[in-house]
């Protein structure tokens, strides 16, 4: 099944049950907030560590990056972890108490290395 979210389409078909429709929102917002020039609210939508791993300040850092959405090639989530594969971009959010949060975005395989993200964190 395929679902658009917020300037993304996402896969949801072959994924863990119970937290794929957060993660779908999660990603969404975070890049509706990029694609709108809202960095604040995209910033807020980024773990603490992520956010921090960018220059200061982080609305303007984060705009800066020219991070896209699109069509997403599958989403997976594991506990408290997901990663969502867009054809340009992979996304990795973090579910905390507040709910599921971006760690990683603008993030391309290192063969076989880990992944090498912009925003990590």
């Amino acid at each position: 099944m395929l679902r658009y979210v917020m300037g993304i389409t996402l896969t949801t078909g072959a994924c863990a049950a119970g937290g794929v429709p957060a993660v779908e929102e999660a990603a969404g917002r975070f890049f509706a907030a990029v694609a709108a020039g809202q960095g604040t609210a995209a910033c807020a939508l980024l773990t603490d560590a992520a956010a921090a791993s960018l220059p200061e300040p982080c609305a303007t850092s984060v705009l800066d990056l020219g991070l896209r959405g699109g069509p997403a090639e599958s989403v997976a989530v594991w506990g408290s972890e997901a990663q969502v594969r867009l054809p340009q971009d992979t996304v990795f959010l973090h579910r905390g108490a507040g709910g599921w949060r971006v760690r990683g975005a603008g993030c391309r395989p290192d063969g076989e290395r880990p992944y090498d993200c912009e925003v990590s964190g």
